[in-house]
C-alpha cells in the first residue's frame, strides 16, 4: 500500500509541476474574481471530479478516438479565453440565452446580475482545467497504466488518493486567494479595473494553451533545473517499487545513468493482454520501438524487427511496438489490428493515442528505437532506418549480459540475421508532404485543382478534383482513406501509368520507377469523399 502514500503526496506536489504551473494563475483567478463565496469550492471540486471521470473514459471507452487532439487542446484554451471575455465585459454574460435557468440557489452571492448567475461558469472552468492537471504526474501514469487495469478497487483507490492530495492543495491556493480578494473591496467590483487585468490573464493563458506555446513554457521551466517536481515523484515511485515489486535482477547504476521510461497511459492493447516494461526488467532485453503503421519508413524496418523477435525471443529479447499515431484513423485499434496482420507484426503492440509514451522519451521521430539492458538501463537509441547491423550486434551483446547476470547459456550462434534481408536503397530527395492545413509546408509545391474540402489533417475531395505534385525520388506513396471504394488514376509526365483503388485508412503506392529522377505527378479524382493525408516517397 506504499502507492496509496505516494498517489497522495504525488497529488499534492502536482500543482508544482511545468505543465501545471502557468495554470494556477486560472484557480487563484477564479476566487480573486469574487463571483461568490462557494467559487474556490466548486472550481476545485469539478476539477477533481473531472480528472476521474476522464481517466475511466481513457481506460473504458473509445467514443472520442477519432478526435484529433488539437481539438481539446482548442477547447480547453476556448473556455479560458471566453470567461476572460466575461471578466473584461461582464454584460457577455448576462445575454446568454437561459443561463438564468442554470443559476444556483446555495451560492453567496457577492454583488447581482454577472455573479449571481455564476455556477455553471465556475463548473466549467474546473472541468476544463481537469484533464490538463491530471496528465502531469509519473504517478498518474503508473496508476492508468498498471493498477487500474490489473485492479479496479485498487486502482480506484489510489486515483482518489491522488485527487484527494491535488484538490487540498489546490483548494488552500484558492481560498488563500479568495480571502486576499476579501479585504480589498475593488476587487469584488465586476466593472473595476482588477476584474479587466484578470480577464486578460484568462485570455492570455487560453491563447498559450490553444496554440501549444504553453508546452513551449512548460519545457523552457523544465530546462531552467527548476521546479521539476518529477524527478522527486519518480524517486518516490522507484521505492514503493522496491517495496511492492521486486525484479530478478539488480539495477545497475551506471556513470551516465540513463533509466526507462515506463509505458504512460496506454490507450489500448493490440495483440498482447497488459504489458509494462517494469515487469520485464531484470528478465528480458527490451527493444522498444516507435512506430505508427501509415509511415513507409516504418513500415520498412519491420522485417528487421520481425527477423529479431523470430531468431531471438527465445534468448531473452522482447520488442514493444509504440504505437503514436500521425493522424487521427491510426487511434482507431481495428485499423491498427489489421496493418499488425498484414506486416505478420506479432510482438506487443500498444496504442500511445495521446503522445504519453512518447512524451516520456522526448521522442520525434518515427520509427526510433531504444534499447533496454537487463539492468533497466537504456543503452542504444537509434532515430530512422538504418543501422540494422548495429542495432542486431548490440542486442546480441545484451543477451550475452543477460545470460551471463542470470546463469543462462548463450547460443555461440553469432552470424548476423541482419545480412540476409534485402537491403532498400533510399534515394528520395522530396521531402514528405501534408495535404492538411496544420502541416503543410509546401504550399508552393502542391497543387490541387478543382473543388477541395480542406481539413487540419487532410484534403477532401468534392468532385472531378486534381492533385499535381513535381517530385524526385524512385517512388511515390499516399497516406489515404474513402468513404466507399474509388479509383484514382494516377498519371507520371502526362502518361496513365497507373489506376489505384482507394477505401481502407492506409498507405497506397502510386509510383515504383527503376530509379530516382525528377518528374511530374498527377493524380485525377473523379468522385467525393476521398481523403488525402501526406505524400511519402523512396
Amino acid at each position: 500500500m506504499v502507492l496509496l502514500v505516494v498517489s497522495f503526496i504525488a497529488g499534492m506536489l502536482t500543482v508544482l509541476a511545468p505543465c501545471i504551473l502557468p495554470l494556477l494563475p486560472v484557480v487563484i483567478g477564479s476566487s480573486l474574481s469574487g463571483r461568490s463565496k462557494s467559487t474556490p469550492y466548486v472550481v476545485v471540486g469539478s476539477l477533481a471530479l473531472s480528472i476521474i471521470i476522464f481517466t475511466y473514459l481513457l481506460k473504458a471507452s473509445t467514443v472520442f478516438i477519432m478526435v484529433p487532439p488539437e481539438v481539446w487542446t482548442y477547447l480547453s484554451g476556448g473556455i479560458l479565453i471566453f470567461f476572460g471575455l466575461t471578466l473584461l465585459f461582464p454584460v457577455i454574460w448576462e445575454k446568454i440565452p437561459g443561463m438564468a435557468k442554470f443559476s444556483s440557489g446555495g451560492n453567496k452571492l457577492v454583488g447581482t446580475g454577472y455573479q449571481r448567475k455564476s455556477f455553471w461558469g465556475d463548473v466549467l472552468i474546473g472541468t476544463a482545467l481537469g484533464p490538463v492537471f491530471s496528465t502531469c504526474s509519473p504517478t498518474y501514469f503508473v496508476i492508468l497504466a498498471s493498477v487500474l487495469p490489473a485492479s479496479l478497487f485498487l486502482g480506484t483507490l489510489y486515483l482518489l488518493a491522488y485527487t484527494l492530495g491535488l484538490s487540498l492543495v489546490l483548494l488552500l491556493i484558492a481560498i488563500l486567494g479568495e480571502r486576499f480578494a476579501s479585504r480589498l473591496a475593488g476587487f469584488s467590483n465586476p466593472h473595476g479595473q482588477f476584474k479587466k487585468w484578470l480577464g486578460i490573464l484568462f485570455i492570455v493563458l487560453g491563447l498559450l494553451i490553444a496554440t501549444g506555446y504553453e508546452k513551449k513554457l512548460e519545457v523552457a521551466i523544465l530546462d531552467s533545473g527548476y521546479f521539476d517536481i518529477t524527478k522527486l515523484e519518480n524517486r518516490l515511485l522507484k521505492s514503493a517499487e522496491s517495496e511492492e515489486a521486486p525484479v530478478s535482477a539488480p539495477r545497475k547504476i551506471m556513470e551516465n545513468d540513463n533509466p526507462y521510461k515506463e509505458i504512460a497511459n496506454p490507450s489500448g492493447f493490440v495483440n498482447t493482454n497488459n504489458i509494462t516494461i517494469g515487469e520485464l526488467v531484470g528478465k528480458k532485453v527490451i527493444l522498444v520501438d516507435f512506430l505508427t503503421y501509415s509511415c513507409i519508413n516504418c513500415q520498412r524496418t519491420f522485417p528487421y524487427l520481425n527477423a529479431w523477435y523470430k531468431k531471438y525471443k527465445d534468448q531473452g529479447l522482447e520488442i514493444i511496438g509504440i504505437h503514436t499515431p500521425e493522424f487521427a484513423f491510426e487511434k482507431d485499434i481495428d485499423n491498427v489490428r489489421e496493418a499488425m496482420r498484414r506486416f505478420d507484426i506479432v510482438h506487443p503492440i500498444v496504442l500511445d493515442n495521446d503522445y504519453a509514451t512518447w512524451n516520456a522519451y522526448g521522442n520525434r521521430y518515427w520509427p526510433r528505437k531504444y534499447l533496454i539492458d537487463i539492468y533497466g538501463n537504456v543503452v542504444y537509441d537509434h532515430i530512422g532506418e538504418g543501422a540494422y547491423e548495429e542495432t542486431e550486434t548490440k542486442i546480441q551483446e545484451l543477451l550475452s549480459e543477460r545470460a551471463t547476470v542470470l546463469g543462462r547459456e548463450m547460443p555461440t550462434d553469432t552470424k548476423l540475421i541482419t545480412t540476409t534481408i534485402p537491403k532498400i536503397d533510399i534515394q528520395a530527395k522530396s521531402p514528405e508532404t501534408y495535404f492538411g492545413s496544420l502541416r503543410n509546408k509546401a504550399l508552393s509545391g502542391l497543387y490541387l485543382s478543382g473543388t477541395w474540402n480542406i481539413t487540419p489533417e487532410y484534403a477532401e475531395s468534392v468532385a472531378n478534383s486534381k492533385v499535381i505534385y513535381r517530385y524526385n525520388a524512385k517512388e511515390v506513396y499516399i497516406v489515404a482513406d474513402a468513404d466507399s471504394p474509388t479509383e484514382i488514376e494516377v498519371w507520371q509526365d502526362n502518361v496513365l501509368t497507373k489506376i489505384v483503388s482507394i477505401k481502407e485508412s492506409r498507405l497506397y503506392v502510386l509510383i515504383q520507377n527503376d530509379q530516382a529522377d525528377e518528374h511530374k505527378l498527377e493524380l485525377r479524382v473523379k468522385n467525393a469523399g476521398v481523403r488525402f493525408y501526406a505524400f511519402t516517397f523512396g
